[in-house]
């Protein structure tokens, strides 16, 4: 009795053991989060008791937004109405997540004021925002650097700048973000979060870090790929379409994202994956907020099973049960195949992060083994008459979900009608599919004679 009690005990305590206050650990049980991730019990005892610089190397999906925003949130001074603390996110996205996580982490602290000022949607409404009081702000770097610039905001007596995801951020957004640390104070602590550490990290840090910086390394040779079990496919041109429909049909009610090169590329699949009655959306950097922030509503609440998806429109999403994640096209880094494939088997969970490649590109294989610390293992290719089958079940599904034409006259339909009617339900079934086979037959054995005259 006394035994269990004292695991109970602890299991209630463990946040409270790191530092973390009373009203910080309601919230937590009200989220349901009663153990502490790796990175999270590295780095909140050193934010809350040292006052060094932090780097924390981390990969996605390991509880980072706990990390920095449950000490924080403690260490904010609510008396002080001047904003204490700047989070800068990628993308919105992004932003907009951790904007919502801190506000769920401050449900039973509601003297602190947070607010987020992310790009892509009119900024009149956010200047209007930080009128108020606030102690905290979320914001992309575009958007932040362009409230300074209109002097619509203060952040020159700030404690705090928290750079997540800043492996991206140097890279795509350098010049906002320079812009930013020229008008907050030399005398604040940075903490600085990275999947990575690329030479643009590590310059990021020389230049705007102290010299005595706390460099705290999550579980990387597990964490981050924990789950995932990593498979590629080998196909020729001709059938990559095919064998990934295949593979979609499989998973038919699971979750998944598709990862495109280009957003050309992410259009073209979204517009077949339409045509073949997929339930799926697409987000990418040209689309407007609006339309992205609808599709992302759309796939985390469950709406729609598949998002096709450009790697800087994709960076920080964070949707739970996302069973597998395709690389429709190999990465061009090491480091985007860790966001991509991050992007599954999140909170504990198992997922499949599967890569189609060309022959040409199966010696790039190995690179990635060694780089990452990952195995990745030969998908089976679905054979010739499964994949024959598949087009034939997806033929069937734009069948069912064709809306009845209302133009047709009654007088025809009767006419057709009256050669099927004495047929039954199955026989007309296996004669309808007969009829598609055979004219599927001939239309490929035409393109196989156009191919050849190309090639002659």
């Amino acid at each position: 009795m006394s035994l269990s009690l004292s695991k109970i005990i602890f299991m209630l305590n463990h946040f409270s053991d790191l530092g973390i206050s009373t009203e910080l650990q309601q919230s937590l049980t009200a989220l349901k989060i009663t153990v502490p991730t790796d990175i999270q019990e590295k780095v909140i005892p050193v934010l809350l008791n040292q006052k060094e610089d932090v780097v924390a190397l981390a990969k996605t999906g390991t509880g980072k937004t706990g990390a920095f925003g449950l000490p924080l949130l403690q260490l904010i001074n609510v008396e002080d109405t001047n904003i204490q603390a700047v989070i800068l996110a990628p993308t919105r996205e992004l932003g907009q997540q951790i904007y919502n996580n801190l506000v769920s982490f401050a449900a039973h602290s509601p003297k602190i004021s947070i607010a987020s000022i992310c790009g892509g949607i009119p900024i009149k409404p956010q200047i209007e925002r930080l009128k108020a009081n606030t102690h905290i702000i979320v914001a992309t770097p575009g958007r932040l650097a362009d409230l300074v610039k209109r002097e619509a905001i203060n952040i020159k007596n700030i404690s705090f700048l928290i750079l997540d995801e800043a492996d991206e951020m140097v890279t795509a957004l350098k010049e906002g973000l320079d812009s930013i640390i020229k008008e907050i104070p030399k005398k604040r602590r940075t903490l600085l979060f990275t999947a990575t550490m690329p030479g643009a990290i590590k310059q990021l840090v020389q230049n705007y870090m102290s010299k005595h910086v706390v460099q705290i390394e999550a579980n990387m040779a597990t964490i981050g790929h924990q789950g995932i079990d990593h498979q590629y496919v080998v196909v020729e041109p001709i059938e990559k379409l095919e064998v990934l429909l295949h593979f979609l049909n499989s998973k038919q009610g699971e979750r998944g994202i598709i990862f495109c090169k280009t957003k050309a590329a992410v259009n073209k699949l979204a517009k077949n994956l339409a045509i073949n009655k997929f339930s799926s959306g697409a987000i990418h950097g040209s689309l407007t907020q609006g339309i992205r922030d609808r599709i992302m509503g759309q796939f985390r609440e469950g709406f729609i099973d598949i998002l096709v998806a450009t790697d800087l429109a994709a960076r920080g999403i964070d949707v739970k049960e996302v069973s597998y994640v395709v690389n429709y096209h190999l990465p061009d880094t090491y480091d985007a195949y860790v966001h991509r494939s991050g992007r599954t088997a999140r909170a504990g969970a198992s997922g499949l992060s599967l890569t189609i490649i060309q022959k040409e590109e199966v010696e790039d294989i190995s690179d990635f083994e060694t780089e990452l610390g990952i195995s990745l293992k030969p998908f089976k290719k679905a054979d010739a008459k499964s994949i024959e089958e598949n087009n034939g079940l997806l033929w069937a599904k734009k069948i069912f979900k064709t809306k009845p034409n209302r133009e047709i006259s009654e007088d025809f339909k009767t006419k057709v009608k009256t050669i099927f009617h004495h047929l039954t339900k199955d026989e007309l079934i296996e004669k309808v599919l007969a009829n598609h086979i055979a004219q599927k037959s001939i239309s490929n054995t035409k393109q196989d004679s156009s191919n050849k005259k190309n090639r002659i």
